[in-house]
Protein backbone atom coordinates (compact mmCIF):
# COMPACT_ATOMS: atom_id res chain seq x y z
CA UNK A 1 0.00 0.00 0.00
CA UNK A 2 1.04 3.54 -1.00
CA UNK A 3 2.34 5.60 2.26
CA UNK A 4 -0.06 7.44 3.82
CA UNK A 5 2.06 11.25 3.40
CA UNK A 6 1.25 10.30 -0.19
CA UNK A 7 -2.47 11.70 0.53
CA UNK A 8 -0.88 15.31 0.18
CA UNK A 9 -2.64 18.77 0.04
CA UNK A 10 -2.39 19.11 -3.41
CA UNK A 11 -3.77 15.31 -4.16
CA UNK A 12 -6.72 16.14 -1.28
CA UNK A 13 -7.91 19.39 -3.08
CA UNK A 14 -7.34 17.34 -6.79
CA UNK A 15 -9.70 14.57 -5.51
CA UNK A 16 -12.27 16.58 -3.98
CA UNK A 17 -12.72 18.82 -7.30
CA UNK A 18 -13.06 15.37 -9.28
CA UNK A 19 -15.73 14.43 -6.98
CA UNK A 20 -17.14 17.81 -7.17
CA UNK A 21 -17.08 17.88 -10.70
CA UNK A 22 -18.86 13.86 -11.19
CA UNK A 23 -21.04 14.54 -8.68
CA UNK A 24 -22.61 17.89 -10.83
CA UNK A 25 -22.86 15.91 -13.85
CA UNK A 26 -25.86 14.38 -12.36
CA UNK A 27 -27.96 17.94 -11.82
CA UNK A 28 -26.72 19.89 -15.07
CA UNK A 29 -29.88 19.26 -16.50
CA UNK A 30 -32.27 20.08 -13.75
CA UNK A 31 -33.02 23.53 -13.88
CA UNK A 32 -32.66 23.22 -17.66
CA UNK A 33 -35.97 21.22 -18.16
CA UNK A 34 -37.77 24.03 -19.87
CA UNK A 35 -34.91 25.01 -22.11
CA UNK A 36 -34.43 21.48 -23.35
CA UNK A 37 -38.06 20.50 -23.96
CA UNK A 38 -38.24 23.80 -25.88
CA UNK A 39 -35.64 23.24 -28.54
CA UNK A 40 -35.61 19.48 -28.63
CA UNK A 41 -39.59 20.03 -29.23
CA UNK A 42 -40.53 17.50 -26.05
CA UNK A 43 -43.12 18.10 -23.47
CA UNK A 44 -42.12 19.48 -20.39
CA UNK A 45 -43.41 16.27 -18.43
CA UNK A 46 -41.25 14.04 -20.83
CA UNK A 47 -38.35 16.67 -20.32
CA UNK A 48 -38.92 15.62 -16.54
CA UNK A 49 -37.67 11.93 -16.91
CA UNK A 50 -34.18 13.52 -17.94
CA UNK A 51 -33.35 13.96 -14.57
CA UNK A 52 -34.97 10.34 -13.38
CA UNK A 53 -32.73 8.64 -16.28
CA UNK A 54 -29.37 10.15 -14.66
CA UNK A 55 -30.56 9.32 -10.82
CA UNK A 56 -31.76 6.10 -11.54
CA UNK A 57 -27.86 5.47 -13.62
CA UNK A 58 -26.43 7.11 -11.27
CA UNK A 59 -27.82 4.26 -8.61
CA UNK A 60 -27.31 1.34 -10.48
CA UNK A 61 -23.38 2.66 -11.23
CA UNK A 62 -22.75 2.92 -7.35
CA UNK A 63 -24.39 -0.52 -6.86
CA UNK A 64 -22.67 -2.44 -9.51
CA UNK A 65 -19.35 -0.16 -10.15
CA UNK A 66 -18.28 1.21 -7.06
CA UNK A 67 -17.37 -2.23 -5.44
CA UNK A 68 -14.56 -2.54 -8.29
CA UNK A 69 -12.79 0.15 -6.34
CA UNK A 70 -11.53 -3.09 -3.88
CA UNK A 71 -10.57 -5.00 -6.40
CA UNK A 72 -9.25 -2.85 -9.11
CA UNK A 73 -6.78 -0.92 -9.72
CA UNK A 74 -7.59 2.23 -9.21
CA UNK A 75 -5.15 4.44 -10.91
CA UNK A 76 -6.74 2.69 -13.93
CA UNK A 77 -10.52 2.66 -13.00
CA UNK A 78 -11.16 5.95 -12.22
CA UNK A 79 -9.75 7.44 -15.56
CA UNK A 80 -11.47 4.96 -17.10
CA UNK A 81 -14.86 5.70 -15.93
CA UNK A 82 -13.98 9.73 -15.86
CA UNK A 83 -13.23 9.12 -19.81
CA UNK A 84 -16.37 7.15 -20.31
CA UNK A 85 -18.24 9.80 -18.87
CA UNK A 86 -16.96 12.45 -20.80
CA UNK A 87 -18.13 10.87 -23.99
CA UNK A 88 -21.60 10.51 -22.78
CA UNK A 89 -21.20 14.52 -21.78
CA UNK A 90 -20.69 14.87 -25.18
CA UNK A 91 -23.69 12.63 -26.42
CA UNK A 92 -25.76 14.90 -24.17
CA UNK A 93 -24.22 17.96 -26.01
CA UNK A 94 -24.84 16.70 -29.68
CA UNK A 95 -28.41 14.76 -29.04
CA UNK A 96 -30.51 15.62 -31.96
CA UNK A 97 -33.72 14.43 -30.26
CA UNK A 98 -34.84 13.77 -26.43
CA UNK A 99 -35.27 9.92 -26.62
CA UNK A 100 -31.14 10.46 -27.57
CA UNK A 101 -30.48 12.72 -24.64
CA UNK A 102 -32.61 10.09 -22.00
CA UNK A 103 -30.15 7.58 -23.30
CA UNK A 104 -27.15 9.45 -22.98
CA UNK A 105 -27.53 11.04 -19.44
CA UNK A 106 -28.99 7.20 -18.35
CA UNK A 107 -24.99 6.26 -19.41
CA UNK A 108 -24.00 9.62 -17.78
CA UNK A 109 -25.36 8.52 -14.30
CA UNK A 110 -24.20 5.25 -14.73
CA UNK A 111 -20.32 5.96 -15.44
CA UNK A 112 -19.97 9.31 -13.27
CA UNK A 113 -18.72 7.77 -9.90
CA UNK A 114 -15.66 8.55 -9.79
CA UNK A 115 -16.68 10.79 -6.55
CA UNK A 116 -17.42 7.26 -4.92
CA UNK A 117 -14.26 5.56 -6.18
CA UNK A 118 -11.96 8.71 -5.18
CA UNK A 119 -12.96 8.39 -1.29
CA UNK A 120 -12.52 5.34 0.06
CA UNK A 121 -8.86 5.83 -2.04
CA UNK A 122 -8.40 9.27 -0.46
CA UNK A 123 -9.12 6.98 2.93
CA UNK A 124 -6.64 4.20 2.35
CA UNK A 125 -4.21 6.72 1.33
CA UNK A 126 -4.56 8.92 4.55
CA UNK A 127 -2.83 8.01 7.70
CA UNK A 128 -4.93 6.98 10.49
CA UNK A 129 -4.49 10.42 12.66
CA UNK A 130 -5.78 12.33 9.53
CA UNK A 131 -8.17 10.40 7.69
CA UNK A 132 -11.52 12.10 9.06
CA UNK A 133 -10.18 15.51 7.85
CA UNK A 134 -8.92 14.11 4.09
CA UNK A 135 -12.20 12.35 3.84
CA UNK A 136 -14.21 15.44 5.07
CA UNK A 137 -12.34 17.41 2.39
CA UNK A 138 -13.27 15.08 -0.15
CA UNK A 139 -16.65 14.81 0.65
CA UNK A 140 -16.91 18.86 1.01
CA UNK A 141 -15.81 18.86 -2.92
CA UNK A 142 -18.97 16.37 -3.47
CA UNK A 143 -21.49 19.08 -1.74
CA UNK A 144 -19.62 21.63 -3.07
CA UNK A 145 -20.48 19.98 -6.99
CA UNK A 146 -24.33 19.51 -6.02
CA UNK A 147 -24.96 23.08 -4.61
CA UNK A 148 -23.27 24.83 -7.51
CA UNK A 149 -23.89 22.69 -10.07
CA UNK A 150 -27.31 24.19 -10.51
CA UNK A 151 -26.67 27.85 -10.38
CA UNK A 152 -23.32 27.34 -13.21
CA UNK A 153 -25.80 25.34 -15.75
CA UNK A 154 -28.51 28.31 -15.02
CA UNK A 155 -25.22 30.82 -16.11
CA UNK A 156 -24.04 28.68 -18.59
CA UNK A 157 -27.43 28.37 -20.44
CA UNK A 158 -28.44 31.68 -20.30
CA UNK A 159 -25.18 32.82 -21.96
CA UNK A 160 -24.67 30.01 -24.40
CA UNK A 161 -27.14 27.72 -24.53
CA UNK A 162 -28.02 24.35 -23.00
CA UNK A 163 -25.83 22.32 -25.01
CA UNK A 164 -22.32 24.36 -23.94
CA UNK A 165 -22.73 22.88 -20.43
CA UNK A 166 -22.21 19.48 -21.42
CA UNK A 167 -19.54 20.07 -23.90
CA UNK A 168 -17.77 22.17 -21.14
CA UNK A 169 -18.04 18.96 -18.48
CA UNK A 170 -16.69 16.95 -21.04
CA UNK A 171 -13.37 18.79 -21.75
CA UNK A 172 -12.99 19.04 -17.61
CA UNK A 173 -13.73 14.80 -17.22
CA UNK A 174 -11.36 14.52 -19.67
CA UNK A 175 -8.71 17.30 -18.25
CA UNK A 176 -9.53 15.46 -14.93
CA UNK A 177 -8.52 11.79 -16.06
CA UNK A 178 -5.17 13.06 -17.61
CA UNK A 179 -4.29 14.79 -13.76
CA UNK A 180 -5.62 11.98 -11.88
CA UNK A 181 -3.85 8.64 -13.94
CA UNK A 182 -0.52 11.25 -13.17
CA UNK A 183 -1.07 11.57 -9.57
CA UNK A 184 -3.06 8.77 -8.06
CA UNK A 185 0.24 6.41 -6.55
CA UNK A 186 0.52 2.56 -7.11
CA UNK A 187 -2.09 1.18 -4.77
CA UNK A 188 -2.44 -2.45 -4.92
CA UNK A 189 -6.16 -4.02 -4.46
CA UNK A 190 -7.63 -4.09 -1.51
CA UNK A 191 -9.05 -7.66 -2.30
CA UNK A 192 -9.10 -10.38 -4.66
CA UNK A 193 -12.37 -12.22 -5.48
CA UNK A 194 -14.87 -12.86 -8.47
CA UNK A 195 -17.78 -9.86 -9.37
CA UNK A 196 -20.82 -12.02 -8.69
CA UNK A 197 -19.16 -12.98 -4.99
CA UNK A 198 -17.95 -9.18 -4.87
CA UNK A 199 -21.16 -7.72 -5.53
CA UNK A 200 -22.91 -10.24 -3.17
CA UNK A 201 -20.24 -9.25 0.02
CA UNK A 202 -22.10 -5.57 0.11
CA UNK A 203 -24.77 -7.20 1.87
CA UNK A 204 -22.58 -9.62 3.69
CA UNK A 205 -20.63 -6.73 5.04
CA UNK A 206 -23.22 -4.68 6.43
CA UNK A 207 -24.84 -7.78 7.78
CA UNK A 208 -21.63 -8.39 9.77
CA UNK A 209 -21.34 -4.62 11.39
CA UNK A 210 -23.95 -3.97 13.31
CA UNK A 211 -22.24 -0.53 13.66
CA UNK A 212 -22.66 -0.39 9.40
CA UNK A 213 -26.40 -0.70 9.91
CA UNK A 214 -26.85 1.70 12.28
CA UNK A 215 -25.31 4.49 10.76
CA UNK A 216 -26.56 3.83 7.70
CA UNK A 217 -30.23 4.39 8.98
CA UNK A 218 -28.57 7.60 10.18
CA UNK A 219 -26.91 8.33 6.69
CA UNK A 220 -30.07 8.02 4.50
CA UNK A 221 -32.35 9.60 7.20
CA UNK A 222 -30.04 12.57 6.70
CA UNK A 223 -30.78 12.72 3.07
CA UNK A 224 -34.35 12.49 2.97
CA UNK A 225 -34.67 15.39 5.45
CA UNK A 226 -31.29 16.83 2.77
CA UNK A 227 -34.10 16.31 -0.21
CA UNK A 228 -37.31 17.05 1.78
CA UNK A 229 -36.01 20.82 2.49
CA UNK A 230 -34.85 21.23 -0.94
CA UNK A 231 -37.19 20.46 -2.98
CA UNK A 232 -39.93 21.95 -0.77
CA UNK A 233 -37.69 24.92 -1.28
CA UNK A 234 -38.32 25.27 -4.91
CA UNK A 235 -41.86 24.87 -4.51
CA UNK A 236 -41.74 27.70 -1.40
CA UNK A 237 -39.25 30.31 -3.74
CA UNK A 238 -41.02 29.41 -7.11
CA UNK A 239 -44.96 30.85 -5.71
CA UNK A 240 -46.25 33.59 -3.88
CA UNK A 241 -44.83 35.65 -2.09
CA UNK A 242 -42.05 35.14 -3.90
CA UNK A 243 -41.87 34.33 -7.25
CA UNK A 244 -38.62 34.12 -8.09
CA UNK A 245 -37.04 32.62 -11.67
CA UNK A 246 -35.08 29.51 -12.01
CA UNK A 247 -31.82 31.33 -12.20
CA UNK A 248 -32.70 33.08 -8.69
CA UNK A 249 -33.51 30.22 -6.82
CA UNK A 250 -30.04 28.58 -7.70
CA UNK A 251 -28.59 31.23 -5.55
CA UNK A 252 -29.95 30.12 -3.05
CA UNK A 253 -28.00 27.39 -3.28
CA UNK A 254 -24.61 29.02 -2.69
CA UNK A 255 -26.01 30.06 0.81
CA UNK A 256 -25.26 25.95 1.69
CA UNK A 257 -21.86 26.34 0.87
CA UNK A 258 -21.04 26.70 4.72
CA UNK A 259 -21.33 23.22 4.95
CA UNK A 260 -18.46 23.06 2.99
CA UNK A 261 -16.20 24.67 5.79
CA UNK A 262 -18.52 22.48 7.94
CA UNK A 263 -17.52 18.99 6.36
CA UNK A 264 -13.86 20.04 7.18
CA UNK A 265 -13.97 20.38 11.10
CA UNK A 266 -16.13 17.52 11.53
CA UNK A 267 -13.52 15.06 9.69
CA UNK A 268 -10.85 16.59 12.20
CA UNK A 269 -13.73 16.22 15.03
CA UNK A 270 -13.69 12.56 13.80
CA UNK A 271 -9.80 12.04 13.89
CA UNK A 272 -10.42 13.76 18.17
CA UNK A 273 -12.24 10.69 18.54
CA UNK A 274 -15.59 13.10 18.90
CA UNK A 275 -17.63 11.47 16.02
CA UNK A 276 -20.64 10.46 17.98
CA UNK A 277 -20.94 13.53 20.22
CA UNK A 278 -20.49 16.21 16.89
CA UNK A 279 -23.25 13.83 15.10
CA UNK A 280 -25.53 14.60 18.33
CA UNK A 281 -25.21 17.97 18.07
CA UNK A 282 -25.68 18.46 14.21
CA UNK A 283 -29.02 16.70 14.09
CA UNK A 284 -29.80 19.25 17.23
CA UNK A 285 -29.10 21.67 14.60
CA UNK A 286 -31.09 20.01 12.00
CA UNK A 287 -34.02 19.95 14.30
CA UNK A 288 -33.37 23.56 15.22
CA UNK A 289 -33.21 24.69 11.54
CA UNK A 290 -36.16 22.71 11.26
CA UNK A 291 -38.10 24.45 13.81
CA UNK A 292 -37.21 27.89 12.62
CA UNK A 293 -37.98 27.35 8.91
CA UNK A 294 -41.71 26.92 9.71
CA UNK A 295 -41.82 30.22 10.19
CA UNK A 296 -39.92 31.30 7.80
CA UNK A 297 -42.09 30.77 4.85
CA UNK A 298 -42.40 34.52 4.32
CA UNK A 299 -38.83 35.77 5.20
CA UNK A 300 -35.92 35.18 2.88
CA UNK A 301 -33.02 36.57 5.60
CA UNK A 302 -34.65 33.64 8.01
CA UNK A 303 -34.96 31.14 4.67
CA UNK A 304 -30.85 31.90 4.37
CA UNK A 305 -30.54 31.46 8.22
CA UNK A 306 -32.11 28.40 8.03
CA UNK A 307 -30.25 26.86 4.46
CA UNK A 308 -26.85 27.40 6.45
CA UNK A 309 -28.06 25.73 9.39
CA UNK A 310 -29.24 22.34 7.50
CA UNK A 311 -26.35 22.29 5.11
CA UNK A 312 -23.86 22.64 8.28
CA UNK A 313 -25.72 19.93 10.30
CA UNK A 314 -26.18 17.30 7.38
CA UNK A 315 -23.32 17.84 5.32
CA UNK A 316 -21.38 17.66 9.45
CA UNK A 317 -23.48 14.28 9.90
CA UNK A 318 -23.08 12.68 6.62
CA UNK A 319 -19.38 13.25 6.88
CA UNK A 320 -19.03 11.73 10.48
CA UNK A 321 -21.31 8.41 9.16
CA UNK A 322 -18.54 8.36 6.16
CA UNK A 323 -15.65 8.08 8.31
CA UNK A 324 -17.24 6.06 10.80
CA UNK A 325 -17.82 3.33 8.24
CA UNK A 326 -14.23 3.71 6.58
CA UNK A 327 -12.85 2.96 10.51
CA UNK A 328 -14.87 -0.78 10.22
CA UNK A 329 -12.57 -2.39 7.41
CA UNK A 330 -9.75 -1.72 5.33
CA UNK A 331 -10.35 -4.10 2.97
CA UNK A 332 -13.83 -2.95 1.88
CA UNK A 333 -14.39 0.84 2.33
CA UNK A 334 -15.65 0.42 -1.20
CA UNK A 335 -18.46 -1.70 -0.84
CA UNK A 336 -19.07 -0.13 2.08
CA UNK A 337 -19.10 3.41 0.26
CA UNK A 338 -21.62 1.45 -2.16
CA UNK A 339 -23.84 0.34 1.08
CA UNK A 340 -23.59 3.93 1.96
CA UNK A 341 -24.59 5.74 -1.31
CA UNK A 342 -27.72 2.93 -2.26
CA UNK A 343 -29.14 4.00 1.20
CA UNK A 344 -28.67 8.17 0.76
CA UNK A 345 -29.98 7.56 -3.04
CA UNK A 346 -33.24 5.82 -1.30
CA UNK A 347 -33.09 8.74 1.38
CA UNK A 348 -33.26 11.03 -0.99
CA UNK A 349 -35.55 9.65 -3.46
CA UNK A 350 -38.10 9.12 -0.51
CA UNK A 351 -37.30 12.74 0.91
CA UNK A 352 -37.91 14.16 -2.58
CA UNK A 353 -41.11 12.16 -3.32
CA UNK A 354 -42.36 12.97 0.09
CA UNK A 355 -41.89 16.62 -0.50
CA UNK A 356 -44.13 16.66 -3.00
CA UNK A 357 -46.54 15.03 -1.69
CA UNK A 358 -46.95 17.35 1.35
CA UNK A 359 -46.30 20.18 -0.40
CA UNK A 360 -49.75 19.60 -2.12
CA UNK A 361 -51.58 18.22 0.96
CA UNK A 362 -50.18 21.00 3.39
CA UNK A 363 -47.48 23.24 2.28
CA UNK A 364 -44.91 24.33 3.72
CA UNK A 365 -46.08 23.80 7.25
CA UNK A 366 -46.62 20.20 6.48
CA UNK A 367 -42.92 19.95 5.13
CA UNK A 368 -41.08 21.32 8.04
CA UNK A 369 -43.72 19.19 10.56
CA UNK A 370 -42.52 16.39 8.99
CA UNK A 371 -39.07 17.33 8.88
CA UNK A 372 -39.05 17.91 12.33
CA UNK A 373 -39.84 14.66 13.22
CA UNK A 374 -37.24 13.16 10.89
CA UNK A 375 -34.59 14.85 13.30
CA UNK A 376 -36.17 13.59 16.33
CA UNK A 377 -36.53 10.42 14.39
CA UNK A 378 -32.50 10.93 13.69
CA UNK A 379 -31.57 11.64 17.62
CA UNK A 380 -33.85 8.68 19.11
CA UNK A 381 -31.24 6.53 16.64
CA UNK A 382 -28.01 8.44 18.05
CA UNK A 383 -29.09 8.12 21.65
CA UNK A 384 -30.15 4.55 21.46
CA UNK A 385 -26.82 3.97 19.67
CA UNK A 386 -23.95 5.93 21.03
CA UNK A 387 -23.11 4.01 24.02
CA UNK A 388 -22.96 0.29 21.83
CA UNK A 389 -24.68 -0.65 18.20
CA UNK A 390 -22.94 3.45 16.96
CA UNK A 391 -19.36 2.63 18.77
CA UNK A 392 -16.85 1.69 16.09
CA UNK A 393 -14.35 -0.71 17.52
CA UNK A 394 -10.79 -0.82 16.50
CA UNK A 395 -10.19 -2.17 13.46
CA UNK A 396 -7.60 -4.51 13.33
CA UNK A 397 -5.04 -5.94 10.36
CA UNK A 398 -2.62 -8.72 10.83
CA UNK A 399 -2.62 -8.15 14.51
CA UNK A 400 -2.53 -4.51 14.12
CA UNK A 401 -4.52 -1.78 15.57
CA UNK A 402 -4.67 0.85 12.94
CA UNK A 403 -8.17 2.67 14.49
CA UNK A 404 -9.83 4.03 17.16
CA UNK A 405 -13.29 3.51 19.02
CA UNK A 406 -14.78 6.80 19.84
CA UNK A 407 -15.37 5.42 23.83
CA UNK A 408 -13.26 7.83 26.38
CA UNK A 409 -11.64 4.51 27.13
CA UNK A 410 -10.57 3.50 24.01
CA UNK A 411 -8.70 7.17 23.08
CA UNK A 412 -7.06 7.29 26.01
CA UNK A 413 -5.49 3.91 25.13
CA UNK A 414 -5.19 4.73 21.27
CA UNK A 415 -3.19 8.08 23.22
CA UNK A 416 -0.91 5.69 25.35
CA UNK A 417 0.04 3.61 21.86
CA UNK A 418 0.76 6.59 19.90
CA UNK A 419 3.25 7.94 22.38
CA UNK A 420 5.12 4.87 22.37
CA UNK A 421 4.98 4.31 18.16
CA UNK A 422 7.08 6.54 16.08
CA UNK A 423 4.96 9.58 14.71
CA UNK A 424 3.47 9.71 11.25
CA UNK A 425 3.97 12.78 8.99
CA UNK A 426 0.72 14.76 8.36
CA UNK A 427 -0.39 14.53 4.69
Amino acid sequence: MAPASEMSRRLTFLFALAAGVAIGNLYWAQPLLGFIAGDLGAATATAGWLVTATQVGYAVGVLLLVPLGDVLDRRRFVPVMLLTSAAALLLCALAPSIGVLLLALGVLGLTTISGQVLTPLAGDLASDAHRGRIVGAVGSGTLTGILASRTISGFVTGAAGWRTIFALAAVVAVLLAVLLHRAIPPLAPRTRMPYPRLIASVGAVVMRERAARWTLVLAATGFAAFSLFWTALTFLLSGPPFRYPVPVIGLFGLAGLAGVLSGLHGGRLHDRGWSLPATGAAWLLALGAFVIAAFAGRSVVLIIIVIIMIDVALQTQALLNRARLFALSHEARSRLNTALGTGNFIGAAIGSAAATTLWSAGGWTAVTITGTALCCFALTVWALGRRGPLVIRFAVTDGAVTDRSETSLNRATFARSARSAPESNPP
